[in-house]
């Protein structure tokens, strides 16, 4: 009852102030939205290294119609140039008054010359910008991050929507490819194995694709006219760069990415080929139990891998009751296993020749004593003894 009284005690002009408030609020906040005429929406980003400095790349969206026939995403390619990256963007922001925006980027593709230097020399930009997403995926590229980036795919509108199809989550099942993202791979710089992998790029032409003439496809700033053509590209990401200290210092074939996947217990959909009756046999994973195991009690570190695994197919004809039989043959798992080993010895030698920590040793010793770190941080790698386990099962 005192409630409702002391309502009625309050002037009208109150309440015509507050609603004239709200209103005023309500059409004069741009709550956070983006006026796509002024602002330059990043999707994806390349580094190349210059003779003068560096080459950024920018992919931004711009839209391609609102009908049936042009809806779906385009992109713009900008190029700019400068000592460093922040004078890259500034040159872009000259050419085209738009605001960079990168609160969208997903795509961070660094050319191979650029990736040969402490990359963290010009990744510091991102690192820094608040609006930058942690998930943004880092990769390398064969040649230069300008040709990627600004290439036309053969299986979606822009080039960094077909490239980030690469490192789904069915990618990563399958084994074949290991993303990294900037977070990730920040950490693996700055922690104590100074060591870490980026997924590594390579484009191929597409056979009896059609081009596409500069005005219906991507155009860059470098000023290609309207009737230019542009061969169609398939991406691949099968193989994988080794850096340490921030420099690419090696790169794993995709049968090593595939058992450093093993090893990490990614894989749940991968298949790899194995002997039987010399002719291939085809294996499908189904469960995964990788591990790396780091004992300085004994200077060992225990590689070890623990899989389930079915028949997919054989290279030969077989009888047709054995078609409908999922079941590897003992001969198949031990070559697997066999295969599987080799592979994995190869994996470990490359990252010691390279002096790459890819699986974080330091780091596991730092966290168990900072005394032995300090002592074993130099020679670690070289003074371990490694022993291999495959164990493959039906």
């Amino acid at each position: 009852m005192k409630k409702h009284k002391f309502l009625k005690t309050i002037p009208m002009k109150l309440y015509l102030i507050l609603a004239v408030f709200i209103i005023f609020y309500f059409f004069f906040n741009d709550f956070g939205l983006v006026d796509i005429q002024k602002t330059a929406v990043i999707l994806a980003v390349g580094i190349d290294k210059t003779d003068n400095g560096y080459s950024v790349t920018t992919e931004i969206a711009v839209p391609k119609g609102s009908d049936r026939k042009m809806g779906g995403t385009s992109s713009l390619e900008i190029v700019g140039e400068g000592k460093n990256v922040s004078a890259c963007i500034s040159d872009i922001f000259s050419k085209t008054s738009w605001v960079p925006k990168f609160v969208f980027c997903d795509l961070i593709v660094i050319g191979e010359r650029a990736a040969k230097e402490d990359v963290f020399s010009y990744l510091n930009y991102f690192i820094r910008n608040k609006y930058m997403p942690e998930s943004c995926n880092l990769a390398v590229c064969e040649g230069t991050a300008q040709e990627i980036i600004s290439s036309q795919s053969a299986i979606d509108d822009t080039s960094s929507l077909a490239i980030g199809k690469l490192f789904s989550d069915a990618s990563v099942k399958s084994g074949m490819v290991m993303p990294n993202t900037l977070k990730d791979f920040t950490i693996g710089y700055f922690g104590p194995s100074k060591s870490s992998y980026l997924p590594y790029l390579r484009s191929t032409p597409q056979k009896g694709s059609h081009t596409h003439g500069g005005s219906g496809g991507s155009n860059s700033s470098s000023g290609g006219s309207g009737g230019n053509q542009v061969e169609e590209q398939a991406y691949s990401a099968e193989e994988t760069a080794l850096f340490s200290e921030g420099r690419m210092v090696g790169l794993l074939p995709h049968e090593l990415t595939f058992a450093f996947s093993l090893l990490k217990g990614n894989v749940h959909a991968g298949n790899f080929n194995a002997k039987e009756d010399d002719a291939d046999a085809t294996l499908t994973i189904l469960e995964d139990e990788g591990g790396v195991e780091l004992d300085m009690k004994k200077q060992k570190v225990t590689l070890s891998l623990d899989l389930h695994a079915r028949l997919c197919c054989k290279s030969v004809t077989s009888e047709v009751e054995e078609i409908a039989s999922e079941e590897a043959s003992d001969e198949a798992l031990e070559s697997a296993e066999k295969l599987l080993r080799a592979d994995i010895e190869k994996l470990w030698n490359t990252c010691k020749e390279a002096d790459c920590d890819l699986f974080n040793l330091r780091r596991s010793l730092y966290r168990s004593s900072h005394k032995k770190y300090e002592e074993w941080k130099d020679d670690l790698i070289d003074s371990l003894e490694v022993e291999i386990k495959t164990n493959v099962n039906r």
